[in-house]
């Protein structure tokens, strides 16, 4: 079986670095808000460009932290709108609600499958605060559209940064695009811990003091509380995993783009969709992701040849039961596609003659 992702095979490739910065922190005594925690908040701030990075738990708490902190500061108020898109993980729509505001879905472009920057300008109300776009796959959204969308409407812009560690637009990598940027280190992002972590960059300070101390029990000083705050913090030895990886980020980005261009170059059949790639710089495939009509059928097909492949997304946001008050609704684009859509492997560990039997099986189909 050729897997999806092995996650054993890529970490076991720092084994060595990883192996000694566990015995660092665990040598330390400090485990809680350290240097480690200091060393690599510095570290990804330089390598985003940002005048901020502030650890996190995790993906989700750095978005519903992010909208805390605007609240906190009287940028956003209960019941304000935030344009998300109606393809995304529903992570991205739940850090809305968690705050009490109100998520729009807006559909996306079907060829990038990110926002499209018209269908936001329809969307926006009295009431919108806020647009938060997702690099969805690895691809950047066209943040140059959306950020003259957002300044006509005066709006801020929050990425959600989730599958987009290292992509550039114009030289400028994605967490320096927006106003604040959430990002995920979940085991099996391009950018994964060896459990949960996250991350939230900015150039605002005001926004910046605000997030540490919510996270830290809306807190700045020990026993003395400014807000209602969480335990959300990055711990000691995530972060020092995390630096070790950081280093060869772009390496591995190197190495996915090799075999995205292999999937690119070499899967001709008609059946099957590829991604559209809008600037090289702007996509460090997290994902690759195929359409085909009868998506099903394919996987399945692909399992029997023993392929395993994985389906982000089956479900969209509109139709969980999570937003019930929302399944009447309907996204055409966004159904179309979660109906269709399927993720090949793209795994660091995937040998050329892995690739040679996926993209002649999937020829074959």
């Amino acid at each position: 079986m050729i897997p999806f992702l092995d996650l054993k095979g890529i970490n076991t490739r720092y084994q060595d670095e990883l192996k000694e910065a566990f015995d660092r922190v665990l040598d330390s005594g400090w485990y809680i808000l350290g240097k480690e925690v200091k060393d690599f908040e510095q570290a990804f701030a330089e390598y985003c460009g940002v005048g901020h990075a502030i650890g996190v738990a995790n993906g989700l708490d750095a978005l519903i932290l992010i909208i805390r902190a605007y609240k906190e500061l009287g940028v956003f108020g209960d019941g304000d709108e935030i344009i998300v898109p109606s393809n995304t993980y529903i992570a991205s729509i739940l850090a809305v609600s968690a705050n009490d505001l109100t998520p729009v879905p807006v559909e996306p472009d079907i060829r990038t499958y990110n926002l499209d920057p018209a269908s936001i300008e329809a969307a926006i109300t009295p009431r919108t605060r806020g647009i938060l776009p997702v690099h969805l796959y690895g691809q950047l959204c066209d943040m140059e559209a959306i950020r003259a969308v957002a300044a006509r409407h005066g709006l801020k812009v929050i990425e959600d940064c989730a599958q987009s560690h290292g992509a550039l637009a114009a030289g400028v990598r994605a967490g320096n695009l927006g106003d604040a940027a959430g990002f995920s280190f979940y085991p099996g992002k391009n950018l994964g811990a060896l459990g949960d972590a996250g991350m939230v960059t900015t150039n605002d300070d005001q926004l910046a003091g605000a997030l540490r101390a919510l996270l830290n029990y809306g807190s700045h000083v020990k026993y003395q509380n400014l807000y209602k705050g969480v335990n959300s913090r990055l711990d000691e030895l995530q972060a020092a995993l995390l630096s070790v990886k950081l280093k060869t980020l772009d390496e591995e980005t190197a190495i996915r783009w090799g075999l995205a261009d292999r999937y690119l170059n070499e899967i001709r059949n008609p059946k099957i969709v590829l991604p559209v790639v809008a600037d090289r710089d702007a996509h460090v495939w997290h994902l690759f992701v195929v359409r085909t009509d009868n998506r099903d059928n394919l996987q399945k097909y692909l399992l029997d040849k023993g392929i395993h492949t994985v389906i982000h997304y089956p479900i969209p946001p509109h139709k969980q039961q999570a937003y019930k008050e929302w399944n009447d609704r309907h996204y055409p684009i966004s159904e179309k596609i979660h109906r269709e859509v399927l993720s090949l492997p793209l795994n660091l560990t995937l040998r050329q003659e892995d690739m040679d039997y996926i993209i002649r099986t999937l020829n074959e189909y």
